[in-house]
């Protein structure tokens, strides 16, 4: 079982992350919290794999709740799950030590999946995240990396063609991505359409040469 604290100062939302999360055979929510200073003191007699973090909090905000839980529990991940997707969140919350980043759009499959990947000390984010993340690499705005993608590629077509180069198979894009298979197939043949790519070997080649 992956054990996991809730920290939300809005105890509507608190109180529905705890009941969803409570319907997944994996995961078990061992205590909540209503600010940062809550969710640190809590770890002391709940001791958890993942805290789910809320970033605008009083008392302690999310940020300075996740170092000094990275300081003080460093076996305890952090995902943060939050309405800011602005690049200063962002990359407060990385830089504090989160280990993934979530909107408050996302679905219980989407945050099921970053507090698992997080157990596993892996890093999740969300599609917007994460493309702000790579425009921020890029040092270039997120809708002009968009933007400039080759040959007509979609973003997504242009991920799905960067886990290709990976070597994962299409279940498991579908799994990364929180789509179906079915989703996955029509990227692919949407963007094998678009570069020319006949098989996953040119579709390599292709992912490589752009840098996807």
């Amino acid at each position: 079982m992956i054990r996991v604290v809730v920290a939300d100062d809005q105890q509507a939302v608190r109180e529905g992350l705890v009941a969803l999360l409570g319907l997944l055979d994996d995961i078990t929510v061992v205590a909540s919290a209503g600010n940062g200073r809550e969710a640190v003191e809590t770890l002391v007699t709940h001791p958890a794999d993942v805290v789910l973090m809320d970033l605008r909090m009083p008392e302690l905000d999310g940020v300075a709740a996740t170092r000094l839980i990275r300081r003080d529990h460093p076996g305890t991940a952090v995902v943060v799950l939050t309405t800011y997707a602005d690049d200063t969140s962002i990359a407060d919350a990385l830089r504090a030590g989160a280990r993934g980043y979530l909107t408050k759009d996302a679905g219980r499959t989407e945050i099921a999946a970053a507090l698992r990947s997080a157990a596993a000390g892996q890093a999740i984010f969300t599609a917007a995240v994460s493309d702000r993340l790579v425009a921020a690499l890029d040092g270039r705005p997120a809708s002009r990396a968009k933007a400039e993608l080759p040959d007509g590629l979609t973003a997504r077509e242009a991920e799905v063609l960067g886990l290709i180069a990976r070597g994962l198979t299409n279940a498991e894009i579908a799994g990364e991505l929180f789509i179906g298979e079915a989703t996955v197939k029509t990227h692919i043949n949407n963007a094998f359409a678009k570069i020319g790519a006949r098989h996953r070997a040119e579709a390599v080649r292709y992912a490589l040469a752009h840098h996807l």
